[in-house]
């Protein structure tokens, strides 16, 4: 009975490694989208199944005959992205069904499918003010050589009420690191607003000293508290504080940034100015609804915001909309390589991870000539008018061409 019992743990064992592993090494598959802009693919890159069997079961007959799971994986999402010799490597958070989460780092040579999580996940190290969660890590290659993770760090609010188990300060915690294995815990970022979330460091010195994109907020969750999307400087990277925080693409009623907004990875930089990946928020019947939407800022001064798309670059679809936080897309990483193409890494619905794959010049396109948000229906049906206007002058000109 015993010896059964032994190969048949053995043989379940097999089974969940050789299920993993097929998980693994499956191809993705690209799907075409009729705007144009970017290609999704059919597959998540990471879900909870991709976490290594090891980091969730016990492995041994003896304290485990049933196989159980001991420390299970919730859901692995909003990753921060970058590249390193060839390899894309992703700082996923991971959540456990303690619903703590942390980061791991997990690795592939193609991008769009066959990541694989390295042995362990990534120990952070603490501040005296010790993490209760950590999450969303922005990594920024900085030009003072170091690679930076800029991740929220969550603690329960001093100030709550007696019973108040959900009320939570938030702030950006900042660490760097050479290789993503070894990191150095810095103090916390200090800025005028009372919560921070979402705060990306710019990739280069302006003035000399460090630059935060930063996103104000007076609570932790009310939305329509904060202004939108922040500016600041600080001398120091160690003891980062920002005396001033300037709002540089502010919200605005009845559009993808109603509700809120918040940068997503660190910019990228072109010939024409600064592209920025961002999330916008607005609330519908059935909730908050989170969608991409680009904007652009001067090349020689970060803040000036130069182009405004009005319309969203990627919103959830499909299976993407269902989730532990349904009907939402995030973005906190993205790769660009040598030939242009770009990788952009999002979490659909605080539950799994996708890509999607486009180019510099497509978002460039895109960025600079789609018209601006015209705030009115009046003016935005003017707008797709005067589209109307053009391609029918094109047709009929083809027309007569084709005749003649």
């Amino acid at each position: 009975m015993v010896i059964r019992a032994k190969k048949n743990f053995e043989e379940k064992l097999k089974c969940l490694f050789e299920k993993q592993n097929k998980l693994i090494y499956r191809k993705n598959e690209s799907i075409e989208e009729s705007h144009g802009i970017y290609k999704r693919y059919k597959y998540p890159v990471l879900t909870r199944e991709h976490v290594p069997i090891t980091w969730r079961f016990d492995l041994d007959y003896g304290r485990n005959p049933n196989l159980m799971q001991r420390l299970g994986i919730n859901s692995v999402f909003n990753s921060g992205a970058i590249e390193s010799e060839g390899k894309i490597l992703l700082v996923a958070r991971i959540e456990g069904d303690d619903r703590k989460s942390f980061f791991a780092v997990a690795e592939s040579s193609t991008g769009v499918d066959q990541f694989g999580f390295w042995d362990y996940p990534i120990e952070m190290p603490q501040t005296k003010d010790h993490d209760v969660n950590v999450y969303d890590m922005r990594l920024t290659k900085h030009e003072d050589g170091w690679i930076y993770g800029i991740f929220c760090t969550e603690r329960k609010d001093p100030e709550a009420k007696i019973g108040d188990l959900s009320s939570a300060v938030a702030q950006a915690g900042i660490a760097r690191t050479r290789d993503l294995k070894k990191w150095e815990r810095l103090d916390d970022l200090k800025s005028p607003s009372p919560q921070q979330r979402n705060v990306v460091l710019h990739p280069e010195f302006v003035d000399g000293k460090y630059a935060f994109y930063t996103r104000p907020m007076e609570g932790f969750i009310e939305t329509g508290s904060g202004l939108g999307i922040g500016w600041g400087l600080s001398e120091s990277i160690e003891h980062a504080v920002i005396e001033k925080e300037t709002i540089i693409e502010e919200r605005r009623y009845h559009t993808i940034t109603e509700s809120k907004n918040g940068m997503g990875p660190p910019p990228i930089k072109t010939e024409k100015g600064w592209l920025h990946l961002a999330h916008g928020v607005r609330n519908t019947a059935s909730g908050l609804r989170y969608v991409l939407y680009c904007f652009m800022t001067d090349l020689k001064q970060p803040e000036k915001l130069i182009y405004r798309p009005g319309q969203q670059l990627l919103s959830p679809r499909g299976d993407e909309r269902i989730g532990d936080v349904s009907n939402v897309v995030f973005s906190n990483g993205w790769v660009v390589r040598d030939n242009g193409d770009v990788f952009i890494y999002y979490g659909s619905s605080d539950t799994r991870i996708h890509v999607a794959k486009t180019t510099v010049d497509k978002l460039l396109d895109f960025t600079i000539n789609t018209p601006e948000d015209g705030l009115r229906t009046a003016v935005c049906v003017q707008q797709r008018i005067g589209l109307i206007q053009k391609n029918l002058e094109i047709l009929k000109r083809e027309q007569r061409e084709e005749s003649s």
